[in-house]
């Protein structure tokens, strides 16, 4: 069985607040209903108090791995595009072991700086 891959959706403009606040709220739901049903509201109240940090910590724990994915997927995606050059070729980053550059030959792959092009042999 293979794992469905998660739909990139996007991220809320400020996941950490929005995450409390959501929890937050289901915490004080948490707290009425047991008020109204006869519970003890100092345990409700603690129970809420975990409730409400827990969950934002798991959520602020996912948002986080998720920003950091994006910034990891950004910062390659900006190396990629580093590396290639406009046509989407590989840019060379020097010399090759027979003398060429961007395919034109600079030497004779002697090192004598002597270009195959000059028709100079060594003798």
């Amino acid at each position: 069985m293979t794992r469905r891959e998660r739909e990139e959706r996007p991220l809320p403009a400020h996941p950490y607040r929005d995450s409390a606040i959501v929890y937050g709220i289901m915490a004080v739901i948490l707290v009425v209903i047991a008020g109204i049903t006869g519970g003890s509201l100092v345990k409700a109240a603690g129970v809420a108090i975990v409730f409400w940090l827990v969950a934002s910590a798991w959520s602020w724990w996912k948002f986080r791995g998720r920003i950091q994915e994006r910034a990891l997927a950004a910062a390659a995606s900006v190396t990629d595009v580093e590396a290639t050059g406009a046509e989407g070729a590989v840019r060379p980053t020097g010399g090759t072991a027979n003398g060429t550059v961007n395919g034109a030959v600079t030497g004779n792959g002697n090192g004598d700086g002597r270009g195959a092009e000059t028709g100079r042999t060594e003798s």
